[in-house]
């Protein structure tokens, strides 16, 4: 993924103890020294960066390499921060291993020792000798004067330098980044002396000793994503460098704003090989770095807002970086808490989670009952607990075939170690230990059957129903008296509801702490919000979208369903259903109207518009051009939704109406599926909405036109047409000729297949885009995009194996040219 290219390394939004203003000073001589104590620094001439002592909040770090520990919120550190920035956030710390406690403060010192090395030393009470905290260990250099005319530089960029009398630099902070890199910085290898760069995340919010992840450059041009206690294993590497710098130029195109602020570069020659990017704006302040849960991130301080805004980040979905919530827990970036324990396991430790540190995880309520008899036979009574639709934890230890999914229970309960199972297809995979990297609702897997049965004491749900059983007399009293008082407030809140609700309406549930769930609206309050509907969006074969904005200035898309089909109860249980639905790839519903025969849904409002508007509106001035990466970007995020609504929720969802009008981006280019479920609201009469969608006939299944039953692989078919008009930047719809010689047809799709079968899809291509693409991936795209239109149905791929195959994690043959498009090419 080299999206790590210009965003490498999280945002530090650290509850620091600031330090005091002292006299503004870049440099530091041989014979000075920066006390800890008196808030005394040095500040670039720029007055950007700062350089001192600091006490962050609650830390405790252990050196591996002695028995030094140090107990919490005594601890300092020497840091370069952003010095005008109220928002307190370090960019680069020295002694991260060893900090100083606070006793030896007083007496802790920066300065230049006799051998020509940058130190931090604590003098002792009879000051006849010090201890170094840190060095910067460099080679000691031969006797001569220029040890004792050194001098510390914190430069404009935020580098401190160290420097000779001759302004040669002989150690400086770039070539040691903690957790993040600064413009200017570079990330690789110097093969010459052998140094090369490797960023380790803080452990937490509160907290810059080493953390979980790093990421470093390895073997030949190969980044690696790895965790520290797990060095092994390599969870993410990017190995191309032969267009690096093609590809680090077109990411920046992924969002206006990076264009505007950064350029990055990729150079590889004799003596280095580095990525590094410059800001192009000397104004803003930006960096990159890796966050604690192994997140690469662009940060960039907004004024407007004061605070930090991360313009990208990688990878996009937080589930996605391994053990990112730690042993025995759940990752789901689709509820309210990213992270939460498994059934049966408590938070290891509740102070670490409140400053996002979950490395511990969580640990078990009840220990296991298990026991081995003198003839080596395991017995226990330990049972299961079955978590579905999960991503199976990495690493399985034993995995074996078994006839049924009982025998694969036994072969875990023979184990003592064993910690869970999962059975699929006679297949029995056994996990020992921790279990990591179980994430919920994993859509870009399409596993949606893969199950994990986590072994738990049978007496915990013993123990948890006896906690919970209560007295039955004064349960039965207590309830009684709720009900009836719930009863009477009911009645007041109705009438209190009647009178002063003149906005919105009651939330239908509430979605684990979302904001007010679902939201009733009355049809007067969406008139009024969309000025009596008169700015209209679009429209299609299920009713017209107008813009409005609620009192709080929410921008909402507002459709008006052309006619009814249900009753306000059925409407309303299906509003609520896909309420529920919550996914980076698909819009957000924000609540309805259902008053007599009139049926409206309540969108989040998408800045950018929708996806025809960029694709083929040429009279538009402001409309972006999207760069390639961006268009590719697009299309894995629409099958990851579609593959979502497919495979993910508690019942599959066809969209019934893909197409460009029907896809919406973000501020920032994020594709959202919108109008999906309006199939199933407005009810199964197709041959209504085959009337209504005769003006986008290109994009209808040619099975939906014989009246057979319809099934996802519709949306399929749909999103191979969309796929091929993201590619051209133009419809695919015909266009016949007739002169008095012949009659043809001039078809986007037949030519298009000529071209891939003759190897030249890079003549497809937009040629607004000047030549600027990937052509591996704009092969990708046009193979899939004719999978995906094949007639028959069953030849069409699912939206979750799409999926893997725009993600290159699966190859994909040549596809054969569908019988319609040959049709059309006889004529």
């Amino acid at each position: 993924m080299p999206a790590f290219l210009y965003m490498l390394l999280g945002l530090l939004l650290l509850s620091h103890t600031a330090p005091r203003c002292s006299s503004a000073r870049d440099t530091l001589m041989a014979g000075q020294v920066l006390a800890a104590v008196g808030g005394s620094k040095l500040i670039s001439r720029n007055g950007k960066f700062a350089l001192g002592f600091f006490q962050p909040a609650n830390t405790a770090c252990t050196s591996s390499g002695s028995k030094f520990h140090h107990n919490t919120s005594s601890s300092w550190y020497l840091g370069i921060w952003f010095n005008k920035i109220p928002v307190f956030t370090t960019v680069w710390v020295a002694n991260r291993v060893e900090p100083i406690t606070h006793p030896k403060l007083n007496s802790t010192q920066l300065k230049i020792s006799s051998d020509g090395n940058l130190v931090i030393v604590v003098n002792h009470a009879d000051a006849s000798k010090e201890s170094v905290v840190w060095s910067t260990h460099i080679v000691n250099r031969t006797q001569t004067n220029n040890k004792n005319s050194s001098a510390i530089v914190l430069l404009n960029s935020g580098n401190l330098a160290l420097l000779t009398n001759s302004q040669e630099i002989v150690w400086q902070s770039f070539d040691y980044p903690t957790d993040v890199l600064l413009p200017g910085a570079k990330f690789g290898r110097n093969k010459v002396t052998g140094l090369s760069c490797s960023i380790i995340s803080k452990k937490s919010l509160t907290d810059p000793c080493l953390g979980s992840y790093s990421v470093e450059l390895e073997g030949t041009s190969r980044v690696v994503l790895k965790r520290r206690n797990d060095p092994s294993v390599v969870y993410w590497q990017y190995a191309s460098s032969k267009q690096s710098s093609l590809i680090l130029k077109s990411l920046v195109y992924l969002d206006p704003l990076a264009k505007r602020l950064i350029n990055p570069t990729y150079v590889n020659n004799k003596q280095e090989e580095y990525y590094m990017y410059t800001c192009l704006d000397d104004s803003s302040s930006i960096f990159v770095s890796l966050d604690i849960s192994g997140r690469i991130k662009l940060n960039f301080w907004s004024q407007a807002k004061q605070s930090w805004e991360t313009i990208h980040a990688q990878p996009y979905d937080p589930c996605t970086t391994p053990a990112t919530c730690g042993p025995f827990t759940v990752c789901n970036n689709n509820a309210y808490r990213l992270c939460d324990c498994m059934e049966g396991f408590s938070k290891k430790s509740p102070m670490d989670w409140e400053s996002n540190d979950r490395t511990g995880g969580c640990i078990r309520n009840t220990p296991l009952h298990c026991s081995t008899s003198d003839r080596n036979m395991t017995s226990s009574t330990d049972v299961f607990h079955r978590i579905a639709q999960v991503k199976l934890p990495y690493k399985p230890q034993i995995i074996v075939v078994v006839s049924s999914q009982r025998n694969c229970e036994e072969v875990c309960l023979s184990s003592c170690s064993c910690t869970a199972y999962s059975f699929t297809n006679q297949l029995c995979s056994i996990w020992n230990g921790e279990l990591l990297s179980v994430n919920l609702n994993y859509g870009t897997d399409n596993r949606a059957e893969d199950v994990l049965y986590v072994r738990l004491a049978k007496n915990y749900f013993l123990l948890s129903w006896r906690k919970n059983k209560g007295k039955p007399n004064i349960g039965v009293i207590a309830a009684a008296s709720i009900i009836g008082f719930g009863l009477i407030m009911l009645i007041v809140l109705l009438l209190i509801w009647r009178n002063r609700f003149k906005r919105f309406g009651l939330p239908l549930y509430d979605n684990q702490g979302s904001c007010g769930g679902i939201i009733v609206f009355r049809y007067t309050d969406l008139v009024h919000a969309t000025r009596n509907f008169s700015e209209k969006l679009g429209g299609g074969g299920f009713g017209s979208v107008y813009k409005g904005i609620l009192s709080d200035m929410t921008s909402i898309a507002v459709k008006r369903l052309d006619s009814a089909y249900q009753g306000e109860k059925q409407f309303r249980a299906e509003v609520s259903s896909v309420g529920l639905i919550q996914h980076i790839n698909i819009v957000k519903l924000i609540g309805f109207c259902s008053e007599g025969d009139k049926r409206l849904l309540v969108y989040e409002h998408m800045l950018n518009g929708s996806l025809d508007g960029h694709l083929f509106k040429k009279d538009n001035v402001n409309v972006v051009v999207l760069s390639w990466n961006t268009r590719y970007q697009i299309t894995l995020g629409v099958a990851r939704g579609l593959s979502y609504l497919h495979h993910n929720c508690h019942e599959c969802i066809i969209h019934c109406d893909i197409k460009p009008e029907n896809i919406l981006v973000d501020a920032s280019f994020v594709p959202k599926v919108a109008d999906f479920g309006l199939a199933t609201l407005v009810g199964r009469d197709f041959s209504r909405i085959l009337t209504t969608l005769r003006g986008t006939a290109g994009y209808i299944a040619p099975e939906w036109l014989s009246g057979v039953a319809i099934t996802p692989k519709i949306d399929v078919y749909s999103f191979g047409v969309v796929l091929l008009e993201i590619l051209s930047g133009s419809r695919n719809s015909p266009e016949t000729y007739n002169t008095s010689e012949s009659y043809y047809v001039k078809y986007f799709p037949i030519k298009a297949i000529n071209k891939l079968q003759g190897g030249d899809v890079g003549s497809l291509v937009d040629p607004k885009l000047h030549g600027d693409f990937n052509l591996e991936e704009a092969e990708r795209i046009c193979k899939v995009a004719f999978w995906c239109i094949q007639d028959n149905e069953f030849d069409r791929p699912t939206m979750g194996e799409v999926v893997k195959i725009l993600e290159g994690l699966r190859e994909i043959d040549m596809p054969p040219m569908p019988r319609q498009l040959a049709a059309m090419k006889e004529h």
